[in-house]
């Protein structure tokens, strides 16, 4: 147990480094915590630095305190940091909402202890179960893989590790790990098929948690071979954590789906086909809209789609209307301005610069404020917002002419204005109105420069 523990540290460079593991005080976590302990005794391993992190789902009421006061206690055994946090009464008593609440509170963790690593203690029948659920609930070749062993920042180091040599491994070393009633509860399909689906399997095949586990291993390899030739056509589709909608439209529909379940995976979410098949309709629907739409994912996530991109944004509450009333900065001379993160600069034009109108997206403006009375404001959109778009007669509303340039609706709130009140004179990176537009000649020039370009 301890060589092999070693060997996955060493093998991932991991020997001297700050590491989260998930604590639940379990079999399977008590026995990890206790050889991290043992081993960090030993020489070339004593700058690991552990925090044991537990998550209290406050499901079974005293027990779960209980079982938090017990990991408390052990990890404060060991010498380790404890962390901890108590989920609130309403997190809803299912599987996949659990995991959600697990993962953002190990990212909390992670953020909190600058740690390089969260460590997880699934083991070799976790795996087999997983593999097995997931046939069960439909799944490809991505979902036959099963756990992995490292995706992103979390590990697995007792994957390869049963249960019974983890229940050996306590008794050997007197652990006394909690028991969690929950876990023969068989409403929870996970439990159904650890307590009744795999002991019915065993009486055809008494080693079918080992078949299961080659199984994933099998996937992996031919997953591996299908990445080799989609590696290309991936760089061209995937960007900046999200998809090119113009390049997944060149797709083949398998590919698309490829594509889709590991943008999915990316996410850490567990969906079985129906439901990716849901979010592929979805996605084909809404391809070609200028202006976008979103479907849930997540309580705290939708998927946003329009003809340019396919990404994750967070949900955001309602904004009530008496909330409406933006920050705002006046502009009531030459000079620099400072809005939250951003530096605007309106200065005179000088007749020795080079004279070019300004493209839609650009940063920058030449203006003529001829007409106009200072003061000026930077804002946010408001409610009631007008624009007279640039070689346009008449005005309309923000929103229409923000649809017409194929701004997405979840940037909106975030773009800069310039406005005289409630009429929009520009919006940065996007484009003028009219009442400053140059016909001739600017008086002016108005640049717009973000803290990070300082």
């Amino acid at each position: 147990m301890l060589e092999r523990l070693k060997a996955f540290l060493l093998e991932y460079e991991l020997q001297d480094k700050t590491i989260i593991v998930g604590f639940s005080g379990g079999f399977d976590s008590m026995c990890l915590l206790d050889a991290l302990s043992k081993i960090k005794e030993q020489e070339g391993f004593w700058d690991l630095s552990i925090i044991a992190a537990h998550f209290n789902h406050n499901w079974r009421g005293e027990e779960s305190f209980r079982e938090q006061e017990v990991c408390r206690l052990f990890a404060s055994s060991k010498g380790f940091e404890f962390y901890t946090k108590i989920a609130p009464k309403d997190l809803k008593k299912n599987e996949n909402s659990a995991r959600i609440a697990r993962y953002e509170f190990f990212e909390e963790a992670i953020e909190e202890f600058d740690a390089d690593a969260v460590f997880t203690a699934h083991n070799k029948d976790d795996n087999a179960e997983t593999v097995l659920y997931r046939i069960i609930k439909g799944t490809g070749l991505y979902g036959l893989k099963g756990i992995s062993q490292k995706r992103n920042c979390f590990y697995r180091p007792l994957l390869k590790t049963t249960r019974s040599e983890i229940v050996e491994y306590c008794e050997k070393n007197n652990l006394t790990p909690n028991n969690d009633s929950s876990n023969m509860d068989t409403k929870y399909r996970r439990n159904y098929i650890r307590l009744n689906v795999i002991p019915a399997l065993e009486k055809i095949n008494p080693a079918v948690k080992d078949s299961l586990n080659t199984l994933a291993d099998v996937a992996k390899n031919e997953d591996a071979i299908i990445n080799e030739y989609l590696s290309t056509l991936r760089d061209r589709v995937f960007e900046e954590g999200g998809i090119n909608s113009q390049e997944y439209k060149k797709l083949s529909k398998p590919v698309k789906m490829r594509f889709l379940h590991e943008f999915i995976q990316s996410l850490d979410l567990d969906y079985d086909f129906k439901r990716i098949r849901e979010i592929f309709e979805f996605i084909d629907t809404n391809l070609e809209k200028r202006n976008g739409s979103t479907i849930s994912l997540t309580t705290t996530l939708w998927l946003y789609v329009d003809n340019k991109v396919i990404e994750t944004i967070p949900r955001k509450k309602e904004v009530l209307p008496e909330a409406s009333n933006q920050i705002r900065v006046s502009i009531k001379k030459e000079g620099e301005f400072l809005f939250n993160n951003t530096k605007i600069i309106l200065k005179p034009f000088v007749e020795e610069e080079i004279f070019v109108f300004p493209s839609s997206t650009a940063n920058f403006a030449y203006v003529d404020l001829t007409n106009i009375e200072l003061p000026l404001f930077l804002r946010t959109r408001e409610d009631g917002d007008v624009i007279n778009p640039f070689g346009m007669s008449g005005t309309m509303k923000l929103k229409k002419y923000l649809n017409s340039k194929g701004v997405s609706r979840h940037n909106r709130d975030e773009i800069l204005l310039l406005t005289n009140e409630k009429e929009v004179l520009w919006v940065v990176g996007v484009g003028l109105s009219n009442k400053i537009g140059v016909i001739n000649k600017p008086t002016h020039v108005i640049e717009v420069i973000s803290n990070e370009s300082n």
